[in-house]
């Protein structure tokens, strides 16, 4: 059984990988450990909006989602499932709210995130990692003069909430997020707005001030997260 108080992270660190993409950072939250990098495409998807001499009008940020097959106890088979779709897509959805698209042309971005170890909460964790290697990529592709303005409009982070034992609970690990009765995973930008909540009554329902409570713990968290970020981008 965890000692760790209930409105408290687990450790969780954001730290450089070596890798050849333009971005790329290791995010630890307890047991979780996720890779994440950030790659520069020389050319962005062909359904992007072109002006009249054919070129792009913005750009565009997605993202790629995986567990790795010893990610988990039981060995996870590789290839794509229905969750991990889903999951990518949150992630994508999530860090197109961190940039303003128009302000980065021509310029396609891809951030895969790689599970190495899995112990709750890996697709936030996917998130908040995911971020500081995109804002690591975006500030080469302007080094390099790709990009002329600064498209971040804010860092953005996510983290997982829940009721234990009807107790309101923040960033669930395996142990918890079984025994969980509501799990909800929640997004927001720096500014304090929400991009993404997902919300499940697992084992029963919830009222609407449990779910208040869910959601100023996740707020609470994410402003944690959100620095640890900027120490990470220093």
């Amino acid at each position: 059984m965890s000692k760790r108080p209930k409105n408290q992270l687990r450790p969780t660190t954001i730290e450089p990988f070596p890798s050849a993409a333009a971005g790329s950072v290791q995010i630890a939250m307890g047991g979780t450990r996720v890779l994440c990098t950030a790659s520069i495409a020389a050319q962005t998807p062909r359904w992007i909006e072109r002006d009249e001499d054919g070129n792009p009008v913005h750009g565009w940020v997605t993202a790629e989602y995986a567990m790795l097959p010893g990610s988990t106890p039981d060995r996870k088979r590789r290839g794509p499932d229905g969750r991990s779709t889903e999951i990518q897509r949150l992630i994508g959805r999530v860090l197109r709210a961190a940039v303003d698209l128009d302000k980065m042309p021509g310029i396609a971005i891809t951030c895969d995130c790689d599970v190495l170890q899995a112990d709750g909460g890996t697709r936030t964790a996917a998130i908040t990692g995911a971020y500081v290697a995109l804002a690591q990529a975006i500030a080469v592709a302007r080094a390099d003069g790709r990009i002329s303005k600064n498209p971040i409009i804010g860092s953005v982070g996510a983290v997982s909430v829940g009721i234990i034992d009807g107790k309101a609970h923040l960033d669930l690990d395996y142990e918890l997020d079984v025994r969980a009765e509501v799990d909800m995973n929640v997004a927001m930008d720096s500014k304090g707005n929400f991009i993404e909540v997902q919300g499940t009554g697992e084992k029963g329902t919830f009222s609407r001030d449990e779910l208040d409570t869910l959601l100023d713990l996740a707020g609470k968290g994410i402003r944690k997260l959100m620095k640890i970020q900027r120490e990470a981008l220093r």
